[in-house]
């Protein structure tokens, strides 16, 4: 029997949504045979995990300290295997500037975007720049954190009116704000278990303009297709595209990347790669899963074993 310690909870404005993932996934281990703890992740955190001592941590922990790399590192230097991406991995995916980044660079299909700290904004002029910037992009345009989850914080710009206040509602989240072209189009979530691409998930928001917070962990705010109706052609090229977002961040374990595919020209455009996925009722991960034949206790028990498994032999060591 494993001792799996389950962190959820957290103080990240998704606390409530990592303690139902959490509480879910307790459920499945138990269900598996596992000896579960569970630990809302506080100040304690670390005399918690030397007192309980489990063989694996299972993070189900969404937002800051979570999906950053903050409790990666501290689970690294006690020692305890865990769930997901690495502490590198998790740096990349949780910056949504580093990683549309790197997507530019590796040549992956990102919307156009452009990203200011608050401090640019008071004391370089950046506001001065808002003309051209709006110019290049058009509108609508989408104003974003840099590093927040479900949609927190995310605001639509249909004109130069609403972008200072749009402004004003991303800084409340975070230092950095990314402004990125919208796409009109199809929301498509692409999970990865173990690197390999599950079926397309499609969201449809049934009275929001999009995906917002409410409508990602409202039963009954959204309708889920999946597999998503695409095509072979579009679906292969969807999971494509995620497998390879998945490998240039450094992802591993599970992982989701969300795309759009726009209307009109049926491009795909990758907005995002998550390294913990939420795992609530509501969550694309496990409906994707479910899809492909794989349970959520399932799916649960092999995110386990993928944690307990030996790392790879480097080319260097073979």
């Amino acid at each position: 029997m494993t001792r799996v310690a389950v962190l959820k909870g957290g103080r990240s404005l998704e606390r409530q949504v990592s303690l139902r993932s959490g509480a879910r996934v307790e459920d499945a281990l138990a269900a598996l045979g596992h000896e579960v703890v569970g630990i809302d992740v506080g100040h304690d955190l670390v005399a918690r995990l030397r007192e309980t001592a489990p063989d694996v941590a299972f993070v189900a922990l969404h937002g800051r300290d979570g999906e950053d790399g903050t409790v990666q590192e501290l689970l690294e230097v006690l020692g305890i295997p865990f769930t997901g991406s690495g502490v590198s991995g998790c740096m990349r995916c949780a910056d949504k500037v580093i990683a549309k980044h790197a997507m530019r660079d590796a040549g992956i299909p990102t919307p156009e975007f452009y990203a200011f700290t608050e401090t640019a904004f008071k004391e370089l002029g950046a506001a001065d720049a808002l003309g051209a910037i709006e110019e290049r992009l058009a509108f609508p345009i989408v104003v974003k954190p840099s590093d927040q989850g479900s949609a927190l914080g995310i605001r639509f710009a249909r004109s130069a009116a609403d972008v200072p206040a749009a402004l004003v509602a991303a800084f409340s989240y975070s230092e950095r704000v990314l402004l990125e072209r919208h796409v009109h189009g199809r929301e498509l979530a692409v999970s990865l278990l173990a690197g390999e691409a599950l079926p397309v998930v499609e969201a449809v928001p049934r009275e929001e303009d999009f995906y917002d917070f409410s409508a990602r962990y409202t039963i009954g705010r959204t309708s889920f297709v999946c597999p998503a109706q695409l095509g072979d052609e579009t679906t292969e090229r969807a999971q494509a595209l995620a497998r390879d977002v998945f490998a240039l961040l450094g992802c591993r374990g599970f992982a989701r990347v969300d795309l759009m595919l726009e209307e009109g020209t049926g491009e795909l455009f990758v907005l995002e790669a998550n390294a913990i996925p939420g795992l609530t009722e509501t969550s694309l991960l496990p409906q994707a899963a479910d899809a492909a034949g794989i349970g959520f206790e399932a799916l649960v028990g092999r995110i386990v074993e993928l944690a307990l498994a030996p790392a790879p032999a480097s080319a260097s060591s073979a």
